[in-house]
């Protein structure tokens, strides 16, 4: 997971650090020898003052000198430290960019990590050999920042069923058709059924063929009960019948998929809207590719503005070279990201943890 991303910046700071280093090193060198330059100088001076002019004595001074020389520019290459200025910040964060593009990071987000790099680099005074962990440092910080932390699921569930003795929790899940949204839902059936929750499915896609067989068929190897209604019915309603049969049966948790909508169908997101204002969920979730990047984040940010989304779960996260969405998605939204799909078996959906993702971030 995140291979593309991890190769391609660990490699790039690598190399910008020895560029660094190396420019670094040259102004020391000049530095040294103009400060040897002037000492030679004032010891000639010295020299014609005292009338010095025996060859053996002028040896052995050069002598010394170049002793001198060799331990200052040791001491100096030792001890050096550096300041990155605005311009030298500006070469290197633009192939840096280049990279983050690259990688299907949004606009948005690289202005945020731009931001965040300044204000750790420009100025600070960085140790010869530490430039590239400097920036790796920075990096580290800019994308913990950038990062939403999620919320506790289960803590939110809690909190209506067993403190305020409210059932059913109601979710809904929105998301564009071959985004995973109903697998994504079945496994999440199955995390909550470790949870010791029980939940029944609203078939709410009445548009899409086979859709409401694709839910039961998962239902069925889940054992639990799907709501639904002829192909063409209102979702809405669907949605609401669901509600009715769970709080008839004590049933804790609804989990409503509705028809995959393109982002830009102003006509079908309003049926989204209608199924809200229908189901009134305790939680509205998004489903998205994380490999598809920007894709991913138009759509979640679509959604958002439409709806109103409360949190973020991604599909084939798996199989996320760039990372660009992960990176991305949460920080445009300001919705934290759940839950991480990461494979085809019902088990295979795993909770959020940013730590974890820095890591295989290579931070």
């Amino acid at each position: 997971m995140f291979n593309f991303f991890k190769k391609k910046i660990g490699s790039f700071f690598k190399k910008s650090s020895k560029e660094v280093e190396k420019k670094a090193e040259k102004e020391a060198e000049k530095e040294i020898k103009e400060e040897i330059k002037k000492e030679a100088k004032e010891k000639v001076e010295k020299k014609e003052e005292k009338k010095e002019t025996k060859k053996e004595e002028i040896r052995e001074e050069k002598k010394e000198e170049e002793k001198e020389k060799k331990g200052l520019f040791k001491k100096f290459r030792e001890k050096f430290s550096y300041k990155l200025n605005e311009d030298e910040f500006e070469k290197i964060f633009s192939g840096l960019e280049e990279l983050l593009i690259e990688s299907n990071v949004a606009m948005e987000a690289i202005d945020f990590i731009k931001d965040e790099l300044k204000k750790e680099i420009i100025g600070s005074e960085i140790k010869k050999g530490k430039i590239k962990e400097k920036l790796e440092e920075a990096m580290a910080k800019a994308l913990d920042e950038l990062l939403v932390e999620p919320f506790d699921l289960i803590e939110r569930i809690n909190e209506k069923i067993k403190k305020k003795k409210e059932k059913p929790y109601v979710i809904c899940f929105f998301g564009i058709n071959g985004s995973g949204k109903t697998t994504t839902i079945a496994k999440l059936v199955k995390y909550l059924q470790k949870k010791k929750f029980s939940c029944v499915l609203a078939a709410s896609d009445t548009f899409r063929a086979a859709s409401i067989e694709q839910l039961e068929k998962h239902a069925s190897k889940l054992g639990v009960k799907v709501i639904k209604h002829q192909y063409g019915a209102d979702p809405a309603a669907v949605a609401y019948d669901a509600i009715a049969h769970a709080k008839s049966k004590a049933i804790d948790i609804v989990l409503v998929d509705t028809a995959g909508r393109m982002h830009t169908q102003n006509n079908l997101m309003n049926e989204m809207g209608k199924i809200v204002r229908v189901a009134k969920p305790d939680m509205k979730i998004f489903v998205g590719e994380a490999i598809v990047g920007n894709d991913a984040v138009e759509q979640a940010k679509t959604f958002n503005e439409k709806i109103g989304i409360d949190a973020i779960i991604l599909s084939k996260a798996d199989i996320d070279e760039k990372a660009g969405a992960t990176i991305s998605v949460s920080y445009i939204t300001k919705k934290p990201i759940l839950f991480l799909g990461i494979g085809q078996e019902y088990k295979d959906l795993e909770a959020f943890d940013k730590r974890k993702v820095l890591k295989g971030l290579g931070f």
